[in-house]
């Protein structure tokens, strides 16, 4: 074997790739690639704990050890900074533990008598039907087996279902979608699954929006310690660990300002992880989480004002901007590009850019910095462990 047979990174797919460019699957840094394809494992290759892996989707890089898949997040990172000509200090990721997941969305389907409930088989539509899952919350994991008792009785044998379970204050927020539930049976089936297992809420959708059909204490989500209304099936940071580590990097981002700009707020994850010591704008498109946001806010009687605004159609111009001590910005996948061009055009002192995908994150970051701001440092984050998505919270300070 000779260096060109070595894996040395992990591409952002997640297959191994040697020096001289050979992809292999399931490879990682440090395995050798034969020259009949076997890939022989190295020093970085675990033995993957899952018995589902590699065949369920829910899990990519199970055969990476802990350093090589934190290094598979620096180098994603560095790879999108440098396709834009950006360089920074890329800090050591904070990864979440194994069976820390607070949400996850679910399949399911009728095979005769039997309902298979899990995750899409990767790159296929077939599902995983779980039997173990080293990324799920036990309490999540925990509702799949009395969950297939339930399903058995809405499912009809013609239609998949998907369900989304997230662990609130109250217990489990729990969304059906596909299925009709219609009926007294229905009812008094959701009802008895709700009552026995801690369920704060059920709704059913069948096409025609989410319907609450089990809810005996409104779910809320403490955010900044902040009770807040928690809309069904709302966008939630998928660990808590990871929520913390986010947190975190956008409170010593923003220091000590005293006027924020919390932009696509959500249901104010870091609005309320920064009010009272700060008065807080925060936008948000989402009507249903807008509303969240405003009522927590209120009824805590904190600094925090709260704004219909989509962001993409109508983003902050430079005039908004400057009013600002620092601005927070959390966008969908997508980026921001609309508002980056208006944070580059801005003078606030201080940017705290968190982003779930690196290279729309980097396209933004180089707009922000031509605008004539720096790019200080990069704090990744590994909440999906094991998955080739990653998160990072980044701080830039204008240089004016």
């Amino acid at each position: 074997m000779t260096d060109q047979s070595i894996i040395v990174r992990v591409a952002g797919r997640g297959e191994g790739v040697t020096a001289d460019g050979r992809h292999a699957a399931l490879a990682a840094p440090g395995d050798t690639l034969t020259s009949d394809g076997q890939v022989l494992p190295g020093p970085h290759h675990q033995t993957p704990p899952c018995q589902h892996f590699p065949r369920c989707g829910g899990c990519q890089l199970q055969h990476l050890d802990e350093e090589s898949f934190a290094q598979f997040i620096v180098d994603r990172i560095a790879g999108a900074l440098a396709a834009q000509g950006l360089t920074t200090q890329i800090r050591a990721p904070l990864l979440s533990p194994p069976h820390s997941r607070r949400r996850a969305s679910f399949h399911a389907e009728r095979k005769g008598n039997q309902v298979i409930l899990g995750f899409s088989q990767a790159g296929s539509h077939d599902l995983v039907d779980l039997k173990s899952c080293w990324i799920l919350d036990p309490v999540l994991f925990g509702l799949l087996k009395p969950m297939r008792v339930l399903l058995a009785r809405l499912m009809t044998a013609k239609r998949r279902v998907e369900i989304q379970l997230t662990m609130v204050d109250q217990g489990i927020d729990m969304l059906i979608t596909g299925v009709a539930a219609e009926g007294l049976d229905a009812a008094e089936a959701i009802s008895a699954f709700g009552g026995a297992h801690g369920i704060a809420r059920i709704a059913i959708d069948n096409g025609l929006g989410p319907e609450t059909r089990w809810e005996p204490l409104g779910a809320t989500i403490t955010l900044g310690g902040v009770p807040v209304p928690f809309p069904t099936a709302a966008f939630l940071q998928a660990t808590p660990e990871g929520e913390a580590a986010l947190v975190a990097a956008v409170q010593e981002a923003v220091g000590a300002a005293k006027t924020v700009a919390d932009l696509f707020a959500g249901l104010g994850t870091f609005t309320f992880a920064l009010a009272p010591a700060a008065k807080v704008y925060a936008a948000e498109a989402g009507r249903d989480a807008l509303f969240a946001l405003k009522a927590a806010g209120a009824r805590a009687q904190l600094p925090v004002f709260a704004d219909h605004r989509d962001l993409y159609r109508r983003p902050l111009p430079p005039a908004e901007l400057d009013r600002f001590d620092a601005i927070v910005i959390d966008p969908p996948r997508a980026g921001a590009k609309e508002q980056a061009d208006g944070l580059a055009a801005s003078k606030s002192p201080v940017l705290a850019y968190v982003s779930c995908n690196p290279s729309t994150f980097a396209r933004d970051a180089k707009t922000i910095c031509d605008g004539g701001y720096q790019l200080d440092w990069i704090q990744p984050v590994g909440q999906f462990r094991w998955s080739t998505h990653i998160e990072l919270a980044a701080k830039f300070s204008h240089q004016g």
